[in-house]
C-alpha cells in the first residue's frame, strides 16, 4: 500500500487566485470588482450608500454573498485566507496524475445534498455548466440506498422511501415505526417510544421548541440511559454521530430532532427539491466550485486568495478598514463601504476586539460557541468497489465512520481521468468522533499518526461490514489521503485548521443574526442563525443570502432581495403546533407526550 504525504493546506488545483473577467459585467453595467487602489488600502471615504463590498472569506457563505450582490449591481471583492470553496472544496494531491491525467482528488469530507436543501440547489441552477440545461444543479445525482453496518450482525440495507398519502400524527407515527423496524434488534416497545417522541416534537410549537427542547440534550429527550444497547446505537447514535456529526449528550433536542423531522418529510416526498439523498457527479471543485468562481468572475467579482484578515478597525461607529496580510507577507487595510465577515466562527472570534464587542455585545457571545472535528479520509482502490449505491454508516465504529464509494456516481472512466491509471475507485470516509478509543492502538484518533488512522479506520470498516475484509483487502489499496486540515497527527501539537461548528444545548441564544449594531458590518457563515440550525452548506448559503439582503437594506438599494428558503414545515400539522403553543403557555405537556411519565 503506497502512502501519500498530506497535501499542504491551501492547494487549490489549477484555479488561479485572481480573476478579473468583465464580459458578463459589461452587459449588466457592473464594474470589474473593487478598484486596485482601494483593495491595496488607499483611503477612500466610506459612503452609507456606496456600492463597494468586501467579502471577508471565500467559503460557501462568502461566495453566496458575492453571487447575490454582484447580480444586484454592487462591486464585490472576495478575500480568502486559504482556498475558495472552504470546507466544500476539493484538494487535488500534487504529482499523482500521470500520462495527461488529473491529480487524484481529495476532499475535506464527502459531500451530500439532502432533498430538503433548497438554497444551495437554487444557487447551483444559476451557475452555468457545459451541456447542462440547469447548470451545476444537473451535476447532482441520486444516492437511493444506504447500509447500516454492524459488527457481528447482518448489515441493515435501506432504500430511501418516497411519498405518503394524508398527513396526520397517526400516519406519521406509522411511517416512523415502519422505518425504524429495519432495526430489528430494537425492542418494539422502545421503537414505539422513539416514534412517540418524534411525534411530540413534530407537533410542538415554536415556544416549546425554543424554550424547552433547545435547552434539553437529545440523549435526555430520548431517555437513552434507560434503553437497550440496540436502541442507543441504532435509533440515537446512528443519526447523531454518523449523519449530522453531533454528540447526542451535547446537542440539543431542538437541533437534532428537527433534522429527523426534515429528513422524514423529504423521504415522504414533502417539501423536497429532489431525491432524499444526492451526491455530485464528480469532484466538488471540478463540477461546482470552479465553475462558480468562473461565473462570478465573469460577472465582475474580484478574488484575492491568500489574504488573511487580521483585524477590523472601528471609527465613529463604523468599520473603516479590514487589516490583512497578503501571500507575500505584505500588510495593509481593505477599504470598502460594506464589510461582510464570512469566515468560520473560530476565525471570527479572534477578530472580535473589545471595541467591536462594546459596539455590539452580541459579538462577544461568539466565544461561547463550540467546534469539533469532522474530517475526511480518502482510500484509493485498484478496482471498482461500489459497496452500495449510496452511503454506509458503520454503526459500531468508535470513530463514527461513514463512507461512500464515489466512482459509481462520477461521469466518465475514473482510471482514465485521474491518477496513474491504476486507481478505479475512491472509498471516501468521514470521521466524526476523534475522541473515542480506536480498535487497534488503544488511543483516540487525535493521538494517532496518519498511517495509524488509516489502519484503524480500515479495521473499523472491515469489522462492521459483512465480508468487509474481502470487500476492502490490502491488495486493492493503492494509496490514501488524509484531510490536510489535520496537522501534526500523532504529536502533542496536533491541530485541526478546519473544525466544524457543533450545536450544543442552548447555543441558539449565543448565535448572531446577519446584521450587527455596526451599520456597515454583516455576518455570514454556518454559525449565523438560520432555519436549518446546523453546520451545513445549506446553512452557510442561507446566511449568505440573509447577509446580502442586509447590505441591500442598509444601502437603500431598490434591487429585489435574494430569496431565502426556510426549512419545510408540514402544513397539515400547523394546527397541532398552534395548539401546543397554548398548552406551553398553560404549563401543560405536549398532547402526544403520554408515555414519558410512565417510562421506567
Amino acid at each position: 500500500m503506497t502512502e501519500h504525504v498530506q497535501a499542504p493546506a491551501g492547494i487549490t488545483g489549477s484555479v488561479p487566485t485572481r480573476r478579473g473577467f468583465v464580459a458578463g459585467a459589461s452587459a449588466l453595467g457592473l464594474a470589474a470588482g473593487v478598484p486596485i487602489a482601494a483593495a491595496r488600502g488607499v483611503a477612500a471615504s466610506p459612503s452609507p450608500t456606496g456600492r463597494r463590498v468586501a467579502v471577508l472569506g471565500g467559503g460557501m457563505a462568502g461566495l453566496t454573498v458575492a453571487h447575490e450582490l454582484i447580480e444586484r449591481g454592487f462591486q464585490v471583492t472576495v478575500y480568502e485566507r486559504k482556498s475558495l470553496g472552504g470546507k466544500a472544496r476539493s484538494i487535488p494531491i500534487p504529482g499523482t496524475g500521470t500520462g495527461g491525467r488529473r491529480d487524484l482528488p481529495g476532499e475535506h469530507g464527502f459531500r451530500f445534498f439532502p432533498g430538503f436543501y433548497r438554497n444551495v440547489p437554487d444557487t447551483m441552477r444559476r451557475i452555468p455548466f457545459p451541456g447542462n440545461a440547469n447548470g451545476v444543479f444537473d451535476n447532482l445525482v441520486p444516492a437511493p440506498n444506504a447500509i447500516f453496518a454492524q459488527a457481528g450482525r447482518p448489515d441493515m440495507h435501506f432504500t430511501l422511501p418516497s411519498g405518503i398519502g394524508g398527513i396526520t400524527p397517526d400516519a406519521v407515527r406509522d411511517a416512523l415505526m415502519s422505518m425504524a423496524s429495519v432495526a430489528s434488534q430494537v425492542p418494539l416497545r422502545e421503537i414505539a417510544f422513539w416514534a412517540e417522541k418524534m411525534i411530540v416534537f413534530f407537533t410542538s410549537g415554536d415556544l416549546r421548541r425554543n424554550r424547552q427542547w433547545e435547552h434539553m440534550a437529545y440523549s435526555d429527550y430520548l431517555r437513552m440511559d434507560r434503553m437497550s444497547p440496540a436502541y442507543r446505537n441504532i435509533l440515537v447514535k446512528a443519526f447523531t454521530s454518523t449523519l449530522v456529526a453531533a454528540k447526542e449528550n451535547v446537542a440539543s433536542t431542538r437541533t437534532i430532532t428537527m433534522m429527523v423531522e426534515i429528513f422524514l418529510w423529504t423521504m415522504l416526498g414533502r417539501g423536497a427539491d429532489g431525491a432524499p439523498d444526492r451526491v455530485l457527479s464528480g469532484p466538488t471543485s471540478e463540477v461546482w466550485i470552479d465553475p462558480w468562481q468562473t461565473h462570478l468572475a465573469g460577472l465582475g467579482v474580484d478574488f484575492e486568495v491568500g489574504w488573511t484578515v487580521t483585524g477590523l478597525d472601528l471609527t465613529g461607529g463604523r468599520i473603516t478598514g479590514a487589516r490583512f496580510t497578503d501571500p507575500r507577507g505584505n500588510t495593509g487595510s481593505i477599504d470598502a463601504d460594506w464589510y461582510v465577515l464570512a469566515v468560520p466562527v473560530e476565525r471570527a472570534v479572534p477578530l472580535m476586539s473589545p471595541q467591536l464587542v462594546a459596539a455590539d455585545p452580541a459579538l462577544g457571545k461568539l466565544r461561547r460557541l463550540t467546534t469539533d472535528w469532522m474530517n475526511g479520509l480518502m482510500i484509493y482502490l485498484r478496482r471498482p468497489t461500489p459497496i452500495t449505491h449510496g452511503h454506509v454508516a458503520y454503526m459500531d465504529s468508535p470513530w463514527a465512520v461513514t463512507s461512500i464509494s464515489q466512482a459509481q456516481f462520477w461521469r466518465g472512466d475514473f482510471a482514465a481521468k485521474y491518477g496513474d491509471g491504476s486507481v478505479h475507485d475512491i472509498l471516501s470516509l468521514d470521521l466524526s468522533d476523534w475522541d473515542a478509543q480506536g480498535l487497534l492502538y488503544g488511543v483516540n484518533a487525535r493521538k494517532c499518526t496518519p498511517r495509524q488512522i488509516v489502519d484503524d479506520v480500515l479495521a473499523q470498516v472491515r469489522a462492521n461490514l459483512d465480508n468487509g475484509a474481502a470487500l476492502v483487502p490490502d491488495a486493492q489499496i493503492h494509496s490514501w489521503f488524509l484531510d490536510p486540515g489535520i496537522t501534526d497527527s500523532g504529536l502533542p501539537t496536533v491541530a485541526n485548521d478546519e473544525p466544524l461548528l457543533v450545536n450544543t444545548v442552548g447555543s441558539w441564544d449565543d448565535r448572531p443574526v446577519s446584521t450587527t449594531r455596526i451599520p456597515n458590518l454583516f455576518l455570514a457563515g454556518d454559525y449565523v442563525r438560520c432555519s436549518i440550525n446546523l453546520a451545513t452548506m445549506e446553512g452557510a448559503n442561507e446566511s449568505g443570502r440573509s447577509a446580502a439582503n442586509a447590505v441591500l437594506r442598509a444601502s437603500g438599494s431598490s434591487a429585489t432581495p435574494a430569496t431565502v428558503h426556510e426549512l419545510y414545515q408540514e402544513p397539515a400539522l400547523a394546527g397541532w403546533r398552534r395548539a401546543d403553543d397554548l398548552r406551553f403557555r398553560l404549563g401543560l405537556p405536549n398532547a402526544f407526550d403520554v408515555l414519558s411519565p410512565y417510562w421506567p
